[in-house]
């Protein structure tokens, strides 16, 4: 028996098809994003990651975690300490991060001039910030005011002012902060990551898969895209 299908017949089996591979990538898995405010990838990442979810139809679930914790867990330093004194390599470090600017239409970071700033209230401010509905927005505004438009955040009174400038109940925030089961919650997320094979910021999972470092995201994308 010869079955003729027309063209509109072919047409909807290829439409279910997308349909289906759609499906497929909602219902991924999704990227998890262990991030740090005081990191400059993290910061170069959360720009490029609406590109990504847009383009796999897939959302990141961000993790804040206390990446001085990660450091002292691990034994690992910051590469402004890692890489004193290694000739060439900064150069290359520069080299791909204008890569990576460039590859995910990104616009650079500013170096904040008051690096390394202590993060610890901010990122307990970012769980406080979880419990209180207003994440987002909380994360984008931590990440603008480190490097996009840089301050010392790491001084109560510079931290309070730039999140009531963006919208925030910043008081009510830093506050929350300060109980018991925010500190916990942000203790257990920097310990997790360390249990899963962290070592630094930003670190991406999907499901049992590690990636680190921003230029991991290529490698991200085409995971939970299905390439």
């Amino acid at each position: 028996m010869v079955v003729i299908m027309t063209v509109d017949a072919l047409a909807g089996l290829r439409q279910n098809a997308l349909t289906r591979k759609r499906e497929a990538a909602l219902t991924r898995t999704s990227p998890q994003f262990m991030f740090d405010v005081g990191s400059p990838n993290a910061f170069l990442s959360h720009e490029a990651i609406p590109g990504i979810e847009q383009r796999t139809g897939v959302k990141f679930e961000y993790v804040p975690i206390l990446l001085g914790g990660i450091f002292k867990a691990t034994g690992n330093k910051s590469p402004a300490e890692s890489l004193a004194g290694i000739k060439n390599k900064p150069e290359f470090q520069l080299l791909e991060t204008e890569r990576f600017v460039k590859r995910f239409g990104v616009k650079p970071y500013t170096m904040n001039p008051f690096f390394p700033v202590n993060t610890l209230n901010l990122m307990r401010a970012a769980v406080a910030a979880r419990f209180e509905g207003v994440f987002e927005k909380y994360v984008d505004a931590a990440f603008h005011h480190m490097w996009g438009e840089p301050k010392k955040m790491d001084d109560p009174e510079v931290a309070m002012k730039a999140f009531t400038a963006s919208g925030l109940d910043a008081a009510k925030l830093f506050a929350r902060a300060q109980e018991g089961d925010v500190k916990a919650k942000l203790i257990e997320n920097t310990q997790t990551a360390v249990e899963r094979g962290a070592f630094g910021s930003p670190t991406f999972f999907v499901g049992k898969e590690m990636f680190f470092g921003k230029e991991q995201l290529r490698e991200v994308e085409e995971l939970v895209s299905g390439k």
